[in-house]
């Protein structure tokens, strides 16, 4: 018998264990007010990528992988079939000290900085592209996945745990598109099984989209509505992000909407379940 006990949930909103050491400028909150977006080029002390990213790939090995709240980004899950963008959601469920960082004390701080005093650290996220991968991750904005009935103030900090380049994934983002809407999206390929979302082809015009280039150990931090992508990964390591999510509030709208394609999907995985009952 299994008596292994599962990992406990991790307390995001709990006080830095550290004094931050990394904060922004005032220019950087006006560029990230006035574009949703920014790039930063240190987020952590030099000595500490190495302890991130060993705790990063032990989290993607294997036997880790069993455990772990593992996922295709790219795709439906299916027995036997290859992992094309291996995700994990929640990994300091797995790793709680990723939370005792020094990383992480510091990305509190900047969040309070950008959206105000009640922005909380409210989940991980990691996402592995393994190397010589053709798969991107495409155009979206984060809130197309969220509650449409719900207003946001969100935002999301990208951490490269080696040199992000254009080569191998990095960031990139429409400057000023979190002023507008949530624009169409679709699942991934046209895929209702598909838990990731890209925009409707023909629905926006990306000609604007700026690429954002980082050492290991920078960051990019873009609001919720920001409209970002991420090309195939052409390098021969593996492109390893660390992304935390943050938000100051969410609220009811006082205007009602609806994303069809969270509708597509909520169906789609019904029927799923109901043809293996």
């Amino acid at each position: 018998m299994d008596t292994k006990a599962a990992p406990a949930t991790p307390n995001y909103d709990a006080a830095a264990a550290r004094t931050p050491t990394h904060t922004l400028t005032p220019e950087q909150i006006a560029f990230y007010q006035e574009h949703g977006y920014l790039a930063i080029d240190a987020i952590m002390p030099p000595e500490e990528i190495a302890v991130v990213k060993a705790i990063y790939d032990r989290l993607f090995t294997p036997e880790a992988g069993s455990d772990a709240d593992l996922y295709d980004l790219n795709g439906a899950r299916e027995a036997g079939k290859k992992i094309s963008i291996p995700q994990i959601l929640n990994p300091a469920k797995y790793a709680p000290e990723l939370l005792e960082t020094q990383m992480v004390a510091n990305l509190k701080a900047i969040m309070k900085q950008l959206h105000g005093a009640e922005s909380k650290m409210m989940g991980d996220h990691a996402i592995n592209k393994p190397p010589h991968n053709a798969a991107a991750t495409p155009w979206h904005q984060d809130e197309a996945y969220w509650n449409p009935a719900k207003e946001y103030s969100s935002l999301s900090i990208w951490i490269p745990l080696q040199p992000a380049t254009k080569q191998n994934g990095c960031m990139h983002f429409v400057p000023g598109s979190h002023k507008i809407e949530i624009v169409p999206h679709r699942p991934i390929g046209d895929n209702p099984l598909t838990p990731g979302l890209e925009v409707e082809p023909g629905a926006f015009d990306f000609s604007s989209a700026v690429a954002c280039e980082l050492p290991a150990g920078g960051a990019t931090i873009h609001n919720g509505r920001t409209l970002h992508y991420t090309p195939p990964n052409n390098s021969d390591d593996y492109r390893r992000a660390y992304i935390a999510m943050g938000s100051a509030y969410e609220k009811t709208r006082d205007v009602p909407r609806r994303f069809p394609w969270q509708e597509r999907q909520k169906a789609a995985r019904e029927a799923a379940n109901a043809a293996k009952a």
